[in-house]
């Protein structure tokens, strides 16, 4: 249920999203609400579910496949008449097979920026099973250098200006950002001048109700 209500939010809010998915349903009654916030937002959606690996250099090959996968979803950013030719070359980096892991672990905040810089839209960012990779490198003992990776490239994405001020490093915070009526509530405030940035990180306690909650709670 966790993934599919996340997935329920890249349709909501993505840029250009099927709005027929929400036909019938009681949120395609609040016409004011989904003409502010449905399909007005570039998405940025990752699972880390694949990534279960017996090496942590070959976990780190597993979420280099991830970023890769997602960053091809953008490629209209290459032909982008607001980014710069050094724009275009970050975005590059983010397709390569062999990319450095360095740059791995800046990959979802350049994504993120570029995505703004072209839509002058702020970016939502849906992570999910941030655990499966944790959970096989406590298993298999590289731990520590996995909870290293996973918090420099969630770190890089969260604390920067754009990010949600109550947002603390996500490991800190066991990545405890449900993705239902606060994040909603986040959206409608970052579009109010509150705050600058959306992050939406599954921590496995968000339900379906909940994100119901939410978009209610939008309209009050």
């Amino acid at each position: 249920g966790k993934t599919l209500n996340m997935s329920m939010l890249k349709a909501f809010f993505e840029l250009n999203g099927d709005k027929n998915c929400f036909k019938g349903t009681r949120i395609s009654r609040e016409v004011y609400l989904c003409e502010q916030y449905m399909g007005k937002f570039p998405v940025i959606f990752i699972s880390l579910k694949s990534i279960s690996a017996q090496t942590y250099e070959k976990a780190c090959d597993m979420a280099i496949q991830i970023v890769n996968g997602e960053a091809r979803r953008f490629q209209y950013l290459l032909d982008s008449e607001r980014l710069t030719e050094y724009d275009k070359d970050a975005f590059k980096s983010l397709l390569l097979p062999d990319m450095k892991e360095s740059v791995l672990c800046s990959s979802l905040r350049i994504l993120s920026e570029l995505l703004e810089k072209h839509h002058g839209q702020k970016v939502i960012l849906l992570i999910d099973e941030y655990d499966v990779p944790l959970a096989k490198a406590f298993e298999l003992g590289y731990y520590n250098s996995m909870t290293l990776l996973i918090r420099n490239l969630f770190e890089n994405a969260l604390k920067t200006k754009r990010t949600v001020p109550t947002t603390e490093t996500v490991l800190e915070k066991q990545m405890k950002i449900e993705a239902g009526s606060e994040a909603l509530q986040q959206i409608a405030q970052s579009q109010e001048g509150l705050v600058d940035h959306v992050d939406i990180v599954d921590d496995g306690a968000c339900t379906g109700e909940d994100t119901g909650n939410g978009v209610e709670h939008l309209t009050d």
